[in-house]
Parts: C-alpha cells; sequence; structure tokens
C-alpha cells in the first residue's frame, strides 16, 4: 500500500493523516464529523471546531493514523 500522508490546519493545530495506517474505525468521524466527515473531501476541516476538540478526538484514535502538533512549538525551533 502506498503511503499517504497530510496535513491539516486551523492556525493552531495540525493534523496529520497517515492513510496507509488508518484502520477505518469511524472514531473520528462519529466522535467530531463537522472535522471529521468521510463524504467530503477534504474529509478533514480542522476549522469546524476548536483546538482543544481537534486533539481530544485525535487522541481517540485507535491506529494512530492521526496525530496532532501545536503550530506554536514548529515556530520555536
Amino acid at each position: 500500500m502506498k503511503e499517504i500522508t497530510k496535513h491539516y490546519s486551523n492556525g493552531e493545530v495540525t493534523i496529520t493523516w497517515k492513510a496507509h495506517l488508518c484502520s477505518h474505525s469511524g472514531n473520528c468521524s462519529r466522535g467530531l464529523l463537522p472535522v471529521f466527515d468521510p463524504r467530503r473531501r477534504p474529509w478533514i476541516d480542522p476549522a469546524l471546531a476548536s483546538t482543544q476538540q481537534i486533539i481530544d478526538q485525535v487522541k481517540k484514535c485507535p491506529s494512530g493514523a492521526l496525530t496532532t502538533k501545536m503550530n506554536s512549538e514548529e515556530n520555536n525551533k
């Protein structure tokens, strides 16, 4: 399987999605459908929830396909 990695940002936090790791459990969309909508392209829109809601939901990803990183961490390097 081809390793595809995509990044989505709301300005404060960046969501990284590694498609090849995704187990398609649906935890993301069941927990925060406005952000994680598999029917939409792109399927992740981090502008539709707070940064904390996104972080909390991504932590529930069982496969590790979704991760977050605060953009301020990038700016401090």
